[in-house]
């Protein structure tokens, strides 16, 4: 396993593998759901990512293909070939079924990719303060050898209106990806390499990652839902749009450095951080080779705990979009899953439970054991019983507050049943068949002495179990004993009518058969 996602509610976790393969887990029953797999495509998955309301999922691979998958019916909607490998592809938040994309090549600008028609558009990466204005690259071509370009990280808003991008120079370019135009410039201090660039959910804080070994979280001062108009009435105020320092000034009004850090002993480099759901932590992993460390801070800028895992380099860092739940994966392919370690307090499920450390002497109430005790009686109902309680109405997450309830959010897959290995269905009609030759080939097995030394047929009796095997016979008590005796001494006419009945038996059972006073041949 090379890459790790969670979809929007956290109940199913997909992972691409190294042989070009998609698994999806439930994440609850931690059981594999769903496995999406291309005969195109055997080449690692560099990434992966969930539609908004998890219908679908993109994911970008080392062979330079796209390929979108419809996740509750298991097909592929469409594949797409770039001309560079795309690291990181993330999907338009803005809608149910996206059909743009953002990918981010090894070697090429950052583009939108259209999923239906493949067409590729290239975003600005850089602009230039001796030109007036920036220059856009060529569109549906990437960049030749002449200029060496390294990864270049961008990510789309909350709801996907702007594309934020972090540049090799050390700075944030806001983008309208619609006509291409750079309409902010945040300068990044240091002008270290951007690796990593990422929102938190609710939009309001900004993560970047850089090459200096300091992670940065800028709080975005632009309103969620007009930042496009806002932008608008901020450039409004500036006569010269194509100066840089006018870029930088809008910049200064869209993004404010809230909080670094950084490990200033050690001097870590920081692989895949990310927020926590709530936007309340910060996660990154160690990028040295031969450790597994995942550090934790807040958001004030405290380090709260160091996990330490087994002694493989760690790739990827996914946190649970609900609970307090990280997922990493390790060099090595596998998938770690850290959580909180609970004590078991059985005293919680009583609130007046009293843990007690020792044996104490326990005086009780005079009340204590009334149907209704004293102190209830004084303090009357304080429950209307007449109160209509509402059980229909649905109480509105928090964390899901923008969610358009008209749309169907895809949470669980249903189980399909697994077929059964073949080599245990032989194995089985074996036992079986072994079974009827030990029943029909007269096998010691099937008979046994009775309790007065006669043989007894159990071909069919209930004494032998599926095994072949045979039960004991219970021995007969003493009060059967004295009355079979006493049949033999006293034979009466009884016994004289039931021996046709008796020899019929015999017969039928085609062996020797003890009943009542006597014992009958065939």
């Amino acid at each position: 396993m090379k890459c790790i996602a969670f979809n929007r509610r956290g109940t199913l976790l997909a992972v691409g593998c190294n042989d070009g393969s998609c698994v999806i887990w439930d994440f609850e029953t931690r059981g594999i759901a769903k496995i999406l797999r291309d005969d195109e495509c055997s080449s690692p998955i560099t990434s992966i990512c969930w539609s908004k309301y998890g219908h679908r999922i993109l994911v970008s691979a080392a062979d330079k293909s796209l390929i979108l998958w419809d996740v509750m019916s298991g097909k592929k909607i469409t594949r797409i070939v770039l001309q560079q490998t795309p690291l990181q592809a993330r999907l338009h938040p803005g809608s149910s079924t996206p059909s743009l994309c953002l990918a981010c090549p090894l070697s090429c600008a950052p583009m939108i990719v259209d999923l239906n028609t493949g067409d590729t558009t290239l975003l600005i990466v850089s602009v230039s303060e001796t030109c007036n204005g920036p220059t856009p690259p060529p569109r549906n071509k990437c960049s030749d050898g002449i200029t060496s370009f390294t990864p270049t990280a961008a990510c789309f808003n909350k709801y996907g209106t702007l594309v934020y991008v972090g540049n090799s120079k050390g700075e944030i370019l806001v983008i309208d990806y619609k006509n291409g135009d750079v309409r902010a410039v945040v300068p990044i201090s240091g002008g270290s390499v951007v690796k990593n660039i990422v929102f938190s959910r609710n939009g309001q804080y900004l993560l970047t990652n850089s090459n200096d070994r300091i992670i940065r979280i800028y709080e975005n001062l632009l309103p969620l839902k007009d930042e496009v108009r806002a932008l608008d009435d901020l450039s409004g105020n500036h006569n010269d749009l194509n100066n840089i320092e006018n870029l930088k000034a809008v910049g200064s009004k869209c993004l404010t450095l809230f909080r670094e850090f950084q490990d200033s002993i050690t001097k870590v480099h920081w692989k895949a951080p990310c927020f926590s759901g709530d936007g309340e932590w910060v996660v990154g992993g160690s990028a040295s080779k031969g450790e597994h460390k995942i550090y934790i801070w807040d958001r004030a800028g405290h380090l709260v705990k160091i996990l330490e895992g087994p002694k493989e380099a760690l790739i990827d860092l996914a946190w649970h979009p609900v609970h307090p739940i990280v997922v990493s994966v390790s060099l090595n392919g596998l998938v770690y899953i850290w959580a909180k370690d609970y004590t078991e307090n059985w005293s919680a499920f009583a609130p007046d439970f009293k843990e007690l450390e020792e044996n104490e002497e326990y005086v009780e109430r005079e009340d204590e054991f009334d149907l209704i005790p004293e102190t209830e009686k004084v303090k009357g109902p304080d429950v209307d019983e007449d109160e209509e309680v509402d059980i229909v109405t649905v109480e509105k997450d928090a964390t899901f507050s923008d969610s358009d309830m008209s749309q169907e959010e895809l949470c669980y897959l249903p189980s399909t049943p697994s077929h059964d290995v073949p080599e245990q269905q032989e194995k089985c009609v074996e036992s079986s068949s072994k079974l009827l030759d030990s029943n029909n080939t007269g096998s010691p097995l099937s008979e046994e002495a009775g309790p007065n030394g006669h043989m007894m047929n159990h071909a069919s009796s209930p004494l032998e179990d599926d095994a072949g095997r045979m039960k004991r016979k219970r021995k007969p008590s003493e009060k059967v004993l004295e009355l079979q005796a006493e049949k033999v001494k006293k034979p009466s006419k009884s016994s004289k009518s039931e021996k046709p009945k008796s020899r019929s038996l015999a017969d039928e059972d085609n062996g020797n058969s003890f009943h009542g006073g006597g014992l009958y041949d065939e």
